[in-house]
Order: C-alpha cells, then sequence, then structure tokens
C-alpha cells in the first residue's frame, strides 16, 4: 500500500491518518468539505505529523492519485467525492476495514440500532473482570484506527459496529458477530430499510465455520439472520432456546453442551442495570463471554456491579425526591420506549430534537402507562405536542435548559424526571454526547 486518501476530520478520519502514519504509508492525505475552523485540533495533529491535508473543499482530481479511499462514517454516501470514487471503481472502505488491515486479534462485534455501546461496554467489562484482555472499540466513541497496532495479539477487541462502519466493510471478519435488534433508522443515508438491514448483516459477512453468530430470538428482523449465517448460529430470547441465553420466568437460563443441559445462571432482578432492554443486551452478552470460555461466576459478578454507560439511562442525581436521569442516546422512538418502560413510577418525560419522520405512535401504549407530564423541545418539538397533547399534560419550550426548568416546576418526590429525546441531537447539539453533557450540567447546576 503506498496511498491513501481520507475522507473527513472526525474522530475516525484522524485516527486513520495517525494509523496509516504509523504504518509507514508513504503518501497520506486527508480531505474534509466543512471549513478549517470546525477542526482547529485536528489540525494542529496533521501538521505535527506532517500529513498532508485541506479544508473547505473535496479536490475530486486526486481520487485517481490514490490506492485506497477511506471514508468516515460521517460522509454522506451521496457525497460527490463518494460518488466519483465509486463511479472509479476505487477501493472504497470505512475507517473500521482500514483498521482491520493492521489486526492479528480476536474481535468481538456488536451491531444493532439500539443498544450497541450498552452491550460492548458490558462484555467488555465482563472480559475484563474475569482477568482477559480486552478493549472497548468502534462506534462507542474511540476508532479502532486509534490502538488496534498499539495492543498485543492476545487483547480481545470488542468493536461497536454502525451501519454506517458496516456499508463498506470488505474482509473484516469478527470471531463472535452479535445483531442485537434492527428497526427502522437511519433511513436517509440508506434510502431504505432493506437496504439498512442488509448494512448490518454485514457484520457476519466474511465469517467462517468455527466463528460464532449471535442473534435476538424475538426480533423478527434479526433472525432473518440465521438462514444465511457462515458459521455457528446462537440465540437469546424471552422463550427457551436450543444454544443460548434465555429467560425463563424470571431466571436467566444457559444451554451450550451437546446433552443440551440447562443451567440457571442468575435471577434477572440481580442484574444492576435497569429496563427489560437491559435483560436483552445482557443475554447477547453472556453468550459472548462464553464464547471466551468465562465462567459463569465471573460473568454473574460482572453482571450484578455493571452500573451502564454513560448518556444511557444514566443517573444524575436525586433531588427534592426526584431522580434525573440523562438518556441522551436514545436517538429513535424504539429506544425511547425502551426508556420509558424502565421505571414503576411517575415519568416527566423531556423529548425532542431532529425527528426524521419518527412514528409518535409507537409510544402510546407507554407514554399513556408510565408518562404524567410530557416537555417537548428542538425541531420537533410540534408533532411530539400535537401527537400526544390529547393524550398527556404537554408543554413547549425553546430550549434544554428551560425543558429541565419545566420539569423541576412540576415533577413531585417520587417521580422520575427522564430525558430521552427520542430524536437526533443535531438541531441543537453536536451530538448525542453533548446533548447529554448539557442536560447534566443544568441539573448539576441547581
Amino acid at each position: 500500500m503506498k496511498s491513501v486518501l481520507i475522507v473527513g476530520a472526525g474522530r475516525s478520519g484522524l485516527a486513520s491518518a495517525l494509523l496509516a502514519k504509523r504504518q509507514g504509508i508513504p503518501r497520506i492525505f486527508l480531505t474534509e468539505i466543512l471549513p478549517e475552523a470546525s477542526f482547529t485540533e485536528a489540525k494542529k495533529i496533521l501538521e505535527e505529523n506532517s500529513i498532508e491535508f485541506e479544508f473547505g473543499k473535496h479536490s475530486i482530481h486526486l481520487l485517481d492519485e490514490f490506492d485506497i479511499i477511506v471514508a468516515s462514517p460521517g460522509v454522506p454516501p451521496d457525497s460527490e467525492i463518494i460518488v466519483q470514487a465509486e463511479k472509479k471503481k476505487k477501493y472504497l472502505i470505512s475507517e473500521v476495514e482500514f483498521a482491520y488491515m493492521f489486526s492479528r486479534n480476536p474481535i468481538i462485534g456488536v451491531t444493532g440500532t439500539n443498544g450497541k455501546t450498552t452491550t460492548t461496554a458490558l462484555i467488555n467489562y465482563i472480559l475484563q473482570t474475569s482477568g482477559l484482555k480486552s478493549v472497548q472499540a468502534g462506534n462507542i466513541g474511540i476508532p479502532l484506527s486509534d490502538f488496534v497496532d498499539k495492543v498485543d495479539e492476545e487483547t480481545i477487541l470488542v468493536v461497536e459496529l454502525s451501519s454506517y462502519q458496516l456499508e463498506r466493510i470488505v474482509n473484516f471478519r469478527p470471531d463472535v458477530a452479535i445483531i442485537l435488534n434492527i428497526t427502522p433508522d437511519h433511513i436517509k443515508y440508506h434510502k431504505t430499510f432493506s437496504n439498512y438491514r442488509e448494512a448490518k448483516f454485514k457484520i457476519f459477512v466474511n465469517q467462517r465455520e468455527n466463528d460464532l453468530l449471535i442473534l435476538n430470538f424475538d426480533d423478527k428482523e434479526t433472525y432473518l439472520a440465521k438462514s444465511q449465517a457462515r458459521g455457528r448460529v446462537a440465540l437469546f430470547g424471552m422463550r427457551q432456546v436450543e444454544f443460548g441465553a434465555y429467560l425463563r420466568g424470571d431466571e436467566i437460563c444457559l444451554r451450550f453442551s451437546n446433552e443440551n443441559n440447562e443451567e440457571v445462571l442468575m435471577k434477572s432482578g440481580e442484574i444492576k442495570i435497569p429496563g427489560v432492554h437491559n435483560i436483552y443486551n445482557s443475554l447477547a452478552s453472556i453468550i459472548a463471554a462464553k464464547y471466551f470460555l468465562v465462567s459463569n461466576e465471573k460473568i454473574r459478578n460482572a453482571l450484578m456491579n455493571f452500573k451502564g454507560v454513560e448518556h444511557r439511562l444514566e443517573f444524575v442525581r436525586s433531588l427534592d425526591g426526584v431522580d434525573y436521569i440523562n438518556d441522551s442516546k436514545a436517538t429513535n422512538v424504539d429506544s425511547a420506549y425502551y426508556a420509558l418502560s424502565s421505571y414503576n413510577r411517575p415519568i416527566v418525560w423531556i423529548a425532542g430534537g431532529r425527528g426524521e419522520g419518527n412514528y409518535y405512535e409507537f409510544l402510546d401504549d407507554v407514554v399513556e402507562k408510565n408518562v404524567k407530564v410530557i416537555v417537548a423541545i428542538g425541531e420537533s418539538k410540534g408533532e411530539i405536542f400535537s401527537h400526544f397533547c390529547t393524550m398527556k399534560r404537554c408543554y413547549l419550550e425553546d430550549t434544554l435548559e428551560d425543558a429541565v426548568l419545566r420539569a423541576k416546576s412540576i415533577a413531585e418526590p417520587g417521580d422520575v424526571v427522564l430525558f430521552s429525546p427520542a430524536c437526533k441531537s443535531f438541531d441543537m447539539f453536536k451530538n448525542f454526547e453533548h446533548r447529554g453533557q448539557v442536560f447534566k450540567e443544568i441539573v448539576n447546576s441547581f
């Protein structure tokens, strides 16, 4: 490999450029269509490492000068440079695929519409607390390119994979692939739900006979992958499976032996993180850990102590008998549904952002049952208000701070103020992390 062109100067693009530099690739060029002012720190790092770059444009005529084009996940597929690269049949890959070129490590890949981050972090926690060497990377916020060439070959890479990242893989092959669930999301990017699902399915396209594919038995879209699997398949769900993990009553049960013997691991109520969705995430994590021969005792201890991840049902503080919960990572209605189902106390729900065709009817039952008041913000606030105002008391606010203050004035001892937007963050914030951080700062300022 003599040259690489990197499209996008975000985390993934910068990490790819630095990986290429460490690997001694003679020519590296990074192109970013957004203005230089948005990438002050990235520019400094590129200059310090003598990596060529441009901001404010894509010099499409350069495509013919490079062996490989690495597209950052945030670059739209209809971007002119991507369209031209495809027309020229250039070797166009994702950052994850680029990083994989330099990896010799065992890999656990985690994808799905919801639950990816929690499951990735939980698997990594189980492995590390059991004494195995592992790191978490990918869509969870740390590009795989950041350290794929810095860890020894025994370290297990637990990689969260978005549909954007999977769209442009070629040889990437996880030893263990997990598909948690598939519901409509990112349709603007993928154009159709079918395309979105097929992008998710690429996680197992290169697997071999001894590799493992872990599927949600209760999710019909995910279960479709079973007939296409290249290796072994394990299932998880709320009903008995022949091979995998499942819930029977309030007990988590395992079936892994050839004799099909059932083992009871623990009570579901012993899992520290709340919600039915986290039972699913835990079941998938258990199977992945068992692949690496982690004992039941160590898995059980990890599940009883894992506190969850930032911005996903994250407890912020209790104030005047009210719990404040940051669920900024709920960027779609499916994710918000799980959050609204996780508490048996009255919920003051703060929601809104960029909706992108959200189907709010999906939330009707859980809102009717669990929500006390709704405070709506962002581009979709009018749509949220119109849909729910005949069902619940609703308020419209202009800023997140106003929304939190409104929720604080309404909430009574025993209530939960739940910030679970059900929408993307880009109308008001850089990303969901920024949105969640602002929420926490507001709550902690009281």
